[in-house]
């Protein structure tokens, strides 16, 4: 299995070469990441300046010898890294896409800004089975046994899913990484942050503001990936990049509209 691996967080992120080394288990990776942090971008693309592509290498070998190529960092967003990952630099069509380790969770309404999720709704645009994986942010981030869980939790995705190509969320709290974690499969939840800007002064006396605030308390009524990150529990969100409300659709098609001519 050739395995396509990117990130926000960029090509040196902890949480990438930890999900690297788990992802070998389950074939050949193929890493093509962002040369800088990329957070919150969302799905930009870069169409208007060249993609700057680095080669970088590492040496796994405790005893010295010859480094080996880890991937390609690329002057560019996460959905670039896809796109020219998927047509450049893998050696065939790959058979499963994965972003991240990303550092901090990405549920709710932040999928929809989110760097790491994008690069795997990229994924989904080539037909292939793409994983999105965020762990809860801490300053002693444990990675590598957020990649291991997140190995597991891809392997019993590929086992179980059906034949076509799916997009999946996975966010992992700190608690689920001290004990059993348990797993859950929820909706994304869709309130609003309650955005705050925290206004300062510079030191030649210009204002300028700057964005704080955590996720909302779900108000749902049902559990959804924010309500059960609270809980503790790993969730697993099956996304899609088709926006259509067909609900309003179909109303709408009954509609007849009468232009002038311009």
């Amino acid at each position: 299995m050739l395995i396509l691996l990117t990130n926000d967080d960029g090509i040196y992120a902890p949480g990438l070469a930890a999900l690297e080394r788990q992802l070998r288990h389950l074939g050949e990776v193929c890493v093509v990441a962002p040369a800088t942090e990329q957070s919150g971008v969302g799905h930009a693309i870069t169409y208007l300046t060249p993609l700057i592509v680095k080669e970088v290498f590492h040496n796994d070998d405790p005893q010295g010898g010859d480094q080996r190529r880890w991937g390609w960092a690329i002057e560019g967003s996460p959905a670039d890294c896809v796109k020219i990952g998927t047509t450049k630099f893998c050696h065939s069509r790959p058979d499963l896409i994965v972003s991240g380790i990303n550092l901090g969770l990405n549920a709710g309404i932040n999928v929809l800004y989110s760097g790491t999720v994008a690069a795997a709704i990229e994924g989904a645009f080539f037909a292939v089975t793409s994983v999105a994986v965020s762990l809860e942010f801490d300053e002693h981030a444990q990675f590598d046994k957020a990649a291991r869980l997140a190995r597991s939790i891809i392997e019993q995705i590929l086992e179980k899913k059906g034949p076509r190509p799916q997009l999946y969320n996975i966010n992992i709290p700190t608690a689920a990484l001290n004990g059993t974690p348990e797993l859950i499969t929820v909706p994304m939840d869709v309130i609003r942050y309650d955005d705050k800007f925290q206004k300062r002064t510079d030191p030649r006396g210009r204002d300028y503001y700057w964005l704080t605030g955590g996720p909302p308390t779900s108000t749902a009524g049902y559990e959804t990936d924010l309500s059960a990150l609270a809980k503790g529990l790993v969730t697993l969100t099956p996304l899609d990049y088709n926006m259509t409300r067909k609900s309003a659709l179909a109303e709408m098609q009954s509609w007849q509209f009468h232009l002038d001519h311009p």
